[in-house]
């Protein structure tokens, strides 16, 4: 296993569509920031046999520092999901 990074994923879209490199980075940030800001709105985003990314809201919840036994009120937060769509399943499972 190895990480691929954005610029990997960009080097890779240039090479295929021999589109200029600024172009591509431009277009992929952008995608991610529309990604970003719409998920900010609590909006579900959804790609078709891709997969579906939502907010869900997390409750606050009482913890407990395993050195000290201390007891921490740890606060609500929203975190993001994604569920698989069909073809990533089905390429994920082999």
């Amino acid at each position: 296993m190895s990480t691929v990074t954005k610029k990997h994923l960009i080097d890779r879209v240039t090479k295929s569509t021999q589109a200029k490199r600024a172009l591509v980075k431009a277009t992929v940030q952008n995608f991610l920031d529309e990604i970003t800001a719409e998920l900010a709105k609590n909006n579900r985003l959804e790609f078709r046999d891709f997969g579906v990314f939502e907010v869900r809201e997390q409750a606050a919840k009482i913890a407990q520092n395993p050195k000290s036994l201390e007891k921490i009120e740890v606060p609500a937060k929203r975190r993001v999901k994604f569920k698989m769509g069909r073809i990533m399943k089905k390429r994920l499972s082999g």
